[in-house]
């Protein structure tokens, strides 16, 4: 479930070259926070993935709620003590 969700969130992700330096700039809007610069095209998708990765581990450490995604929803449960 969780790579479907990885994979989803990816292909929603928007790139454009910047003008200023001709680097390539990418975000996913739906996850807020989860944008990447880099020289090339490639690096970018692979520093937003990574970027992306750690956006959903931290938000699933701090129990925060997480975007549905191309209707996949990850939900945060908090772990009661037994």
């Amino acid at each position: 479930m969780l790579t479907d969700y990885l994979h989803a969130a990816m292909s929603q992700a928007q790139y454009e070259i910047l003008p200023d330096d001709s680097s390539y700039y990418g975000q996913i809007t739906a996850c807020q926070g989860v944008y990447a610069n880099a020289a090339t095209l490639e690096q970018c998708r692979v520093e937003l993935q990574q970027t992306l990765e750690d956006w959903v581990l931290f938000r699933i450490y701090q129990h925060l709620s997480l975007p549905d995604i191309a209707g996949i929803k990850l939900t945060v449960k908090k772990e009661t003590a037994a």
